[in-house]
């Protein structure tokens, strides 16, 4: 009887159980400190030494020198996507700490895996599950008390900036930094159905811990839009809702208003929510109430991934069904919209938790100042305009050419496993060529570039000769939505508006004014249509024909002397 006793008391002290494992930084402190990058990551790879199911795969250094980590879950032991797809396994990603300052995310991830796989949560067949521990590790290697000025909690946190002082979030189309180039790869690599990316609010005050953003459901299209809007995201409000964390949209509060109703977050590209719907999966960017205590926001963030799991768990089948019914469907779409407006003609009713705001004498200035009374609680049906209409349209080519001196735009669509043929021997090619005829720019840096905006252009045929090695990308591919977006020059977060083909705006070739007279005197002696048009404009236009610099330049932007390559956009359509 004692060696049955001695024999049980072995084996069972050998199973790993949630009691045994030891607590995070979070649960040590009672809720009120985050882990630091070293500390989360020394935490995975405990519990990927403990337990099978875990493993933990490293990509390219980030701009701090740390490679960026990504933390598979899979309840069969299996990491290979290949394997994934024959097992109709629904995939997950999520994304911690792009914000190093808004840490919940980090420390409910860590949680949330010690629970799946020590059993405390169930832990589903058919989801996998991948998780980036901290992504911004330059910024989280910064660790302050100040910079979150609006936040509650931890005590000590990282920075939003990385260490290119670049914000993460507004990185993902245009992929400055390393960080993004080891997110692209983890993309591609794990192809999710569900991409979440962990935040933190800033903005109102109001009853509710968790706000979420998602990827808007008529820009996502097709089949998993629908769904989108109609099944899955209900689904994970009724499932927060169970777990006493009522969820409303994210609160924008540029354009919330309580009484007339607000606008959902128009997300472009640029944010993980535009990006993945690039590629037909479904974005969510939860964001924490920033003034609720830090613990309550991690337990806010930790039952919303539980629920998400538990939902993609009973989802699976249509979440994979859905996305390839997009992809198949991406293949044949012709028409794509570059831009997005809001359709004030339909909206949703969601039900709001807030707080009235008042007026009251400032202690600082002593003049009004705005705050939220929590003494006046209400809640409210609300108008939410969750619709979106296209904008500016585009018909898809059959493919892009582009020469290999753009190989920064090059490097960054083969990161986003863009598939593209080269050139065997030099060719002469007629393709349809945009000109560049107007844009706009910020005045000051955002994000380290002067983005371009209002972009008008001019369309022509013409034959370009190209060079051996020069890119021919064929749309035929399920990149082909993110191929349109980003190498059309009037898309909202296209590589022209990230300024990547500014080389083309300027000219580099010009005239002595004095050598030109008589260039141009012979040129037009010999082109009457050409003397006939000059004579034309000066008849029409005043200011023209009062200025010999201007008739000079008319006739030098119509000769064979003026540079073709100036403004003429280098990613060349062939129809």
């Amino acid at each position: 009887m004692k060696k049955v006793i001695v024999i049980a008391y072995i084996i069972f002290s050998c199973i790993p159980t949630f009691a045994q494992f030891p607590e995070t930084v979070f649960e040590k402190s009672a809720g009120t400190q985050t882990a630091t990058y070293l500390q989360a990551i020394a935490y995975y790879e405990t519990l990927q030494k403990r337990f099978p199911a875990i493993s933990i795969k490293k990509f390219e250094a980030t701009d701090a020198g740390y490679p960026l980590h990504l933390v598979l879950f899979s309840a069969d032991q299996s990491f290979d996507p290949a394997q994934w797809k024959k097992n109709n396994k629904a995939v997950i990603l999520i994304n911690n700490g792009i914000h190093a300052g808004e840490p919940d995310g980090i420390d409910a991830s860590m949680i949330l895996l010690r629970d799946l796989v020590t059993g405390k949560i169930k832990a589903p067949k058919n989801v996998v599950i991948g998780i980036i521990p901290v992504f911004n590790i330059g910024g989280a290697l910064q660790r302050n008390s100040f910079s979150r000025v609006n936040q509650n909690g931890p005590e000590i946190y990282g920075f939003r900036g990385n260490a290119q002082n670049l914000n993460l979030n507004r990185d993902f189309t245009k992929t400055d930094s390393k960080n993004m180039r080891g997110f692209a790869t983890i993309f591609h690599f794990m192809q999710p159905h569900i991409l979440m990316d962990n935040h933190v609010s800033d903005g109102a005050d109001y009853q509710h811990v968790m706000t979420l953003l998602t990827s808007q459901h008529n820009k996502l299209g097709g089949a998993p839009g629908v769904y989108l809007h109609d099944i899955f995201e209900p689904a994970l409000y009724k499932g927060m809702e169970k777990k006493n964390f009522p969820m409303c949209p994210y609160v924008n509060f540029e354009t919330a208003n309580p009484d007339k109703g607000w606008l959902a977050f128009y997300d472009p590209p640029r944010y993980s929510s535009g990006y993945a719907a690039l590629f037909q999966t479904i974005g969510f960017v939860p964001e924490t109430h920033m003034l609720k205590p830090y613990k309550q926001r991690v337990e806010a963030t930790y039952a919303l991934m539980q629920t998400l799991i538990e939902e993609s768990s009973k989802s699976a089948d249509a979440l994979i069904a859905n996305k390839k019914e997009a992809e198949k469907g991406i293949l044949s779409k012709k028409q794509f919209a570059l831009n997005w407006q809001i359709d004030s003609s339909k909206n949703d009713v969601i039900h709001f938790k807030g707080y009235e705001a008042a007026r009251k004498k400032s202690e600082v200035t002593g003049m009004q100042r705005l705050y939220y009374d929590r003494t006046k609680p209400f809640e409210r049906d609300i108008k939410y305009y969750n619709h979106y209409k296209p904008g500016l349209m585009i018909s898809a080519p059959k493919a892009y050419i582009i020469s290999q001196g753009w190989h920064k735009v090059i490097d960054i669509l083969k990161l986003n496993n863009v598939k593209m043929k080269r050139l065997n021997k030099d060719t002469i090619i007629e393709v349809e060529t945009y000109r560049i005829e107007d844009y706009k720019s910020y005045p000051r840096p955002y994000e380290s570039h002067h983005k371009n905006y209002d972009v008008v252009t001019s369309k022509a045929f013409t034959k370009i000769q190209f060079l051996k090695g020069d890119y021919v990308i064929d749309c035929n591919q399920l990149g082909k939505r993110y191929l349109v977006e980003m190498l059309e020059p009037m898309g909202d977060d296209s590589f022209f508006s990230w300024n990547y083909f500014d080389a083309i705006l300027q000219q580099h070739e010009g005239y002595s004014e004095y050598r030109w007279e008589d260039v141009a005197a012979g040129y037009i002696a010999q082109h009457p249509e050409l003397k006939a048009r000059l004579e034309e404009k000066k008849k029409t236009d005043e200011k023209f024909a009062a200025s010999a610099s201007a008739q000079l330049n008319f006739i030098y932007k119509n000769s064979p002397y003026y540079e073709p390559q100036h403004l003429r956009y280098p990613v060349y359509r062939l129809l």
